[in-house]
């Protein structure tokens, strides 16, 4: 194991989970938070897919143990920190991870949402229900990552600090 991409993913946990809640967007059963995206990408582009869909998963729990999340967490934010980093792995470029992020929780995690609220909450919302709310969600979050990811300072900063080490 890498001690510096257990710090890093140690650090936007710890981010995702408390800071996560500055901006929700609540639409029925789901939370949605567009925080959770900016370090999905964040985590996909700088640790690798493993480590993001990681991040995602323990993230969702923690809110969930702590009563600020729902189960819509699980598909949404995992799928997305996946296909981010399954993208950025391949082809090294952040605007595709950004990009996965957004199909992989606006889309396939929008979808996978229904059959969780309505078998496990109890929702009778449709199938679509989620896609609108997830996308808005995760446009914002992928949009705030581009914008750091663009700032060669950040990306920086943390090239120097592994270094350092």
């Amino acid at each position: 194991m890498n001690i510096r991409k257990l710090t890093l993913s140690s650090l936007f946990i710890a981010l995702g989970t408390l800071l996560g809640h500055l901006i929700v967007i609540p639409i029925g059963v789901s939370r949605c938070f567009p925080l959770q995206h900016t370090i999905n990408v964040l985590s996909a582009v700088i640790l690798g897919p493993i480590y993001a869909v990681s991040n995602a998963f323990i993230i969702s729990l923690l809110r969930n143990i702590m009563g600020t999340g729902s189960l819509l967490a699980f598909p949404g934010s995992m799928i997305g920190a996946l296909l981010a980093g399954i993208l950025y792995s391949k082809f090294k470029k952040q605007e595709l991870a950004c990009i996965g992020e957004v199909i992989g929780t606006g889309i396939i995690g929008g979808l996978l949402a229904f059959p969780i609220a309505k078998y496990f909450m109890g929702s009778s919302a449709t199938a679509f229900f989620f896609l609108i709310p997830f996308l808005v969600s995760t446009l914002g979050g992928s949009l705030i990552a581009f914008v750091i990811l663009k700032n060669s300072s950040f990306i920086e900063i943390i090239k120097r600090s592994w270094s350092n080490v």
